[in-house]
């Protein structure tokens, strides 16, 4: 068996994912044969650059794709936009990475997000108005419900069967003009034909080598993986602060079912930067609007459909509350260290006040209760943060590892492989540094 690591942002999203798969798959201390994505989809905005300065936003492709050799496989629980994949393959061209999508397979039982998908998710997106949920506006929830309310539902070993293709996508066509016959933009809905759609599909079934189960049971047995992950812990579709959340889940859960139906195990590393953010709307006990001014973040802004990128100081509470929800980590990835070295003004929320009392732990319960977790979300909007100075980078580092119980394994100080140290090590027996 490999050596695998499951990648998962203990978060809102954006904590730097990418740049740590970048740095396992260009320097961390096992070769890596493949990354793997095991949940959302074209949504994800994981930035990378790299060494000489090239940057790319990777959504559906793996973050290690800078380093040659190192495959990208699409799980089953992945939402593959053909369009959106084709559009990223031609900005990696232009990089200097000849071929992506000959280093790509995706598993036939992928959901397929189509146009459809994405105008019905802006159109619903739109029709809330003030109280929208800070949806990307890229069609992924709208992909997961309506698989769960179709069997016929499109996947992507459809593209190699045109008749059924076809026929699927003509049901979901003649459900999104039923459902919104205005469209998403009073347009009376205009989207592609059923002909169109096809054709780029088709071609897209021709272009992309679309495998079963066993490809990845194969990899996972003869090769080492990273596992990368979507947005964050707390929104996760049954655990995060609902309504305000993904139809996706963010725990490690997905990545440890794949590897179990290879008989293969993994190592959880739990990414977050020493200062916290969230894109969008929902609850932000520690949100600073100073901080947001202060410290824009070149490759993360406000959105069309998310909303505004909001900062704020580090939340223990959370933090702990993810940790809770995943059930541990093997280790942690904390990333920008580089800004305690910098300011001193940065804090971290080691409590919330809530009614008059110190909340220390918020309940984690099991999935499935959104009740539940729409009541957490409605104390959270009511919470006060209680802080106390985060200190410098070694400082910011000791606090982490005491609040977490866990070690600091990667350390990054920049955007970049080259600015990142490692630690100890995640596999028991293995070498530190490769």
């Amino acid at each position: 068996m490999g050596r695998h690591v499951i990648v998962a942002d203990l978060g809102f999203g954006d904590a730097g994912k990418g740049t740590v798969v970048d740095w396992f798959c260009s320097r961390g201390p096992e070769p890596v044969d493949a990354v793997v994505r095991f949940n959302g989809g074209a949504q994800a905005a994981h930035n990378v650059v790299a060494p000489d300065g090239r940057h790319h936003t990777f959504a559906q492709f793996g973050s290690g794709t800078f380093t040659p050799g190192v495959a990208t496989h699409l799980s089953r629980f992945m939402l593959v936009d053909p369009l959106a994949l084709a559009s990223e393959a031609d900005h990696l061209r232009t990089l200097g990475t000849p071929d992506p999508l000959a280093r790509l397979t995706v598993d036939r039982d992928a959901l397929l997000t189509t146009p459809y998908h994405r105008a019905a998710n802006q159109a619903r997106e739109a029709a809330r108005g003030q109280a929208r949920h800070g949806s990307c506006g890229m069609g992924i929830g709208e992909t997961a419900s309506y698989a769960l309310a179709h069997g016929d539902a499109p996947r992507a070993g459809d593209c190699l069967s045109p008749g059924r293709l076809r026929y699927r996508l003509a049901a979901l066509r003649d459900w999104y003009l039923e459902t919104f016959p205005q469209g998403s933009d009073g347009s009376g809905g205009r989207v592609p034909s059923v002909e169109e759609c096809l054709a780029v599909f088709l071609a897209f079934g021709e272009r992309v080598r679309i495998v079963g189960g066993e490809h990845l049971r194969t990899l996972l047995r003869t090769g080492n993986v990273v596992f990368e992950g979507a947005q964050g812990v707390l929104l996760d579709e049954w655990h995060g602060f609902h309504p305000y959340t993904t139809w996706s889940t963010t725990t490690f859960a997905n990545a440890e079912t794949l590897l179990a139906e290879a008989g293969a195990t993994g190592t959880r590393l739990g990414v977050l930067r020493t200062y916290a953010t969230r894109h969008g709307p929902g609850p932000f006990v520690t949100e600073d609007p100073a901080l947001t001014t202060d410290l824009p973040d070149r490759h993360n802004g406000p959105g069309r459909w998310q909303g505004a990128f909001r900062v704020g100081h580090l939340d223990a509470v959370t933090l702990r509350y993810a940790l809770d929800v995943v059930g541990g980590v093997d280790g942690l990835a904390l990333t920008h260290l580089d800004l305690p070295r910098e300011r001193a003004d940065l804090l971290v929320c080691r409590a919330y006040e809530i009614g008059g009392r110190r909340v220390e732990r918020l309940p984690a319960g099991p999935p499935g209760d959104l009740v539940r977790q729409a009541a957490l979300t409605r104390r959270l909007l009511t919470a006060r943060p209680v802080y106390e100075p985060l200190g410098d980078a070694v400082a910011a580092i000791a606090k982490v590892e005491e609040i977490s119980g866990a070690p600091v394994r990667l350390r990054s100080y920049g955007p970049a492989a080259i600015h990142k140290s490692f630690t100890g090590s995640l596999y028991p027996g293995a070498p530190t540094t490769r």
